[in-house]
């Protein structure tokens, strides 16, 4: 069965990742967050039952992973192959044929996707891999708001970020609450930085498979170099472990911060073992109307502030997907049109298998 890992950005599931795809049973590639680009525009698809709308999301779905920033190396995405491989019409089977083409080119026996933001589609990964796995990563949000500050994506004020944290983590805890133990871990970042060696035994024994001791030098194998080089969020990663890169908050965080954060998100901080450091339970205020404007308009700031820090090829690269979903948005539906799904997946031999169209990265 698949694994799945679930959380918020900025926690280190770059870092898991890599660690994780040192196993050969287990095949991680860099994620293109099908689930989370592709299902709001779903209803733009009309029925799927129609050939034509489904070989239109298979196609959208196979060049948004191919327009990757970190390239799926080796991997061939035919178009009808991916199509028969679905076994209900929807963006979960189609994300899900595609994990699987992927682990077929590494001879994995399973797939993991790190797009963290599958939290926010957890009924439907259920319903279609009813015996998933999940890997919870968390991190103190005060230091993923911290993070969030210096990087292109994501929300920049602690009010913001805390929200969305805080509503990640509800949900995976949720999640947790009605899983059976075999199939969630829960792993903090803390304990992956301050004891790496004992943390991965632990998830690999959860996940049957073996450890291995080349997961704790994931930042000299090419997939980290690759990852490095395709954008400076990611620089990090062709590093040893920082063991040392927790309560940071504390230094670069001010104390009206990390007071919004914990008016915010002091309850999921308690749940989560996190001692808050100035506003006790209870102690919650509510904001007016007049600081949540001014907390908008500060992000927007630091949102346009940090994009003009940014490097232009990364954003080049970034916005290759951004273009993709920007087509989709404006163009006409085709649903019902003679001839789409055959334009759109090529001559098919008798298994329904497309023949031509596909693309090697």
């Amino acid at each position: 069965m698949p694994i799945f890992m679930i959380g918020t950005r900025r926690s280190g599931s770059n870092l898991l990742r890599l660690m994780l795809n040192q196993l050969p049973d287990i095949a991680a590639p860099h994620p293109p967050h099908v689930m989370l680009r592709m299902m709001p525009l779903l209803p733009r698809y009309g029925d799927l039952n129609q050939d034509n709308n489904f070989a239109l999301l298979v196609n959208d779905i196979c060049r948004l992973v191919e327009l990757n920033p970190v390239p799926w190396e080796g991997v061939t995405l035919n178009r009808g192959d991916i199509m028969a491989r679905c076994r209900t019409r929807t963006v979960v089977a189609v994300f899900g044929a595609v994990y699987d083409v992927y682990a077929e080119v590494r001879g994995a026996r399973t797939w993991l996707c790190k797009s963290l933001e599958n939290v926010h589609f957890l009924p439907e990964i259920e319903a279609y891999y009813p015996r998933a796995q999940y890997i919870y990563l968390y991190r103190d949000g005060r230091d993923v708001a911290v993070s969030f500050r210096k990087v292109i994506v994501g929300q920049k004020h602690f009010y913001h970020i805390a929200k969305e944290w805080a509503e990640t983590q509800r949900l995976a805890l949720k999640q947790r609450a009605i899983t059976s133990p075999d199939r969630f871990i829960d792993i903090s970042y803390e304990a992956l930085t301050a004891n790496p060696a004992r943390t991965m035994q632990r998830l690999c024994e959860c996940l049957g498979v073996p450890y291995q001791e080349s997961m704790l030098e994931f930042y000299k194998s090419e997939d980290a170099k690759r990852t490095a080089q395709s954008s400076a969020v990611w620089a990090n990663v062709t590093k040893p472990i920082m063991s040392h890169n927790s309560r940071k908050f504390l230094r670069e965080a001010s104390e009206e911060d990390i007071r919004i954060f914990e008016t915010v998100a002091g309850d999921v901080l308690d749940a989560l073992g996190y001692e808050r450091m100035y506003v006790r339970r209870g102690q919650e205020r509510k904001f007016t109307q007049a600081e949540l404007r001014f907390f908008d308009e500060e992000n927007k700031r630091l949102q346009e502030e940090v994009m003009r820090r940014t490097d232009a090829e990364d954003l080049k690269r970034r916005d290759r997907q951004d273009a993709l979903l920007a087509e989709i948005i404006r163009r006409e539906r085709l649903a019902g049109s003679p001839g789409t799904a055959e334009a759109l997946l090529g001559p098919r031999d008798a298994r329904g298998i497309g023949i031509a169209t596909s693309i090697k990265k």
